[in-house]
This record gives structure tokens, sequence and C-alpha cells, in this order.
């Protein structure tokens, strides 16, 4: 099976108005901006997106809810965009937040074929709302159902012509996950090179769970918030 596409344009080819996605990448670290870029080009609409965070206004999935191309969001984290904050108090935009632990282990029990499981985080707020509770050692537990996808969408730093991928420092975040999660996933890599080359032992994501692989180009590697002393 060739798994190498030419660019971002034809890896996304066949998704489709309505599907759920899910888009690695935590704040800006990781994210797969090639693929994002060609889904905003595409004019795709009606998504539903899972990843950590929304982007920052003009960049990341932040293009694509100034395109009003999302119609949810299941998140963690959403503070930086002020976009998603109109649309959603606007109530032109569905939201389901997630404590970010909980969001981490249903993507990986998607991609485990794990159908749910019990998870105490969230007990007392809004996130129990409609969940069965059980108690487990005198604590309070949430069901809490796995994630999975249409599309998974993630970047990684290398990648082979088999789909091997290897992640760097804090791009290794909901990539990993992520990957093994999507019916179909797409790897944009910073670089491509022939199967083999890479050690087995450094492997992230092994390729079986990865249906197409391109190297992406002109990363902006943008730093979400600059603090200063």
């Amino acid at each position: 099976m060739n798994k190498v596409v030419k660019d971002a344009i034809e890896a996304i080819v066949g998704i489709e108005d309505g599907m759920t996605l899910m888009v690695g990448g935590f704040g800006l670290s990781g994210i797969p901006e090639n693929s994002i870029t060609a889904l905003v080009n595409s004019g795709v609409k009606d998504l539903t997106c899972i990843s950590n965070n929304a982007g920052v206004d003009d960049f990341g999935l932040g293009l694509l809810l100034q395109k009003r191309q999302i119609k949810k969001m299941i998140s963690s984290y959403v503070g930086e965009n002020a976009e998603f904050e109109r649309q959603l108090l606007a109530g032109e935009l569905e939201v389901d937040l997630i404590p970010q632990g909980t969001l981490a282990e249903r993507c990986r029990a998607g991609g485990a074929g794990i159908p749910a499981f019990y998870v105490p985080a969230g007990y007392g707020t809004e996130v129990a709302e409609g969940k069965e509770i059980r108690i487990f050692d005198g604590k309070p537990h949430l069901l809490e159902h796995a994630l999975i996808a249409d599309f998974a969408i993630v970047k990684a730093w290398k990648g082979d012509t088999h789909g091997n991928l290897i992640y760097r420092n804090t791009a290794n975040n909901f990539n990993q996950s992520m990957a093994t999660a999507g019916k179909i996933t797409i790897a944009e890599v910073e670089e491509l090179v022939p199967a083999g080359t890479l050690d087995p032992n450094q492997i992230h994501t092994p390729g079986i769970y990865i249906q197409r692989i391109f190297q992406g180009t002109d990363y902006e590697k943008r730093i979400e918030r600059i603090t200063e002393r």
C-alpha cells in the first residue's frame, strides 16, 4: 500500500461536509498547519472538530472558525481565540468542553477499542450532567465514552514512507493518541524518509495506524502567547 501523497490538498481528499475530524496539537505546538490550510481552501463546512484547543484568531483552527467551517468544537482549552468566544456567546458554535486529561483518555480509548471508562474528573460540575455516576473506593466517577473520528490529522517531526512517526518534544501531545483513533489518519511530517531509516525504538506511532503521509512545507511554528519579564 502506497501511503505517500504529494501534498495536503491530496491528503484531505474525501473529507466532506458534516464529518468529524480529530486535529492534533497543543496550543500551536504540533498542529498540522498545511492540512488546516488545505481544509480552509477546500471550503468544507459543518465540521465537528476534536482538538485540545481552537487555535488563535488568525492561525490553526482559528482559520476554519473565521470561515464558519466548524459547526462544533470538542475541546479542552479555548482561551486564546476571541472569535471562538464570540461564536460561542452568540450561539453560532456548539461546544463540548472536556477536562484535558479526560479528552486525552477518550481519544486514546477510541484508538485502543475501549468503548468507555470511568473517571473522577468533572464530578459535581456541569461536565457531569446526563452522565452515569458510579462509586469506586468511596469516590464518585463519571462514565465517559471513547472518541473516534472520520479523519484524524496529525503532525510529526519525522515519518517514513510506511507511515511510522516520531514526534518531537511538546509536539508529542494529542498527536500520538489521535493518530490511532481516526478511521483514516493523515500524517504531515517535517521530514519524510525512506522506510527502514528510522530507529524502531524511537517510533511513537507505528505505520499501521497511518493511511496517508506527506512532507509539509513552510511551517511557521508560532508561539501562542509571548511572555516577557
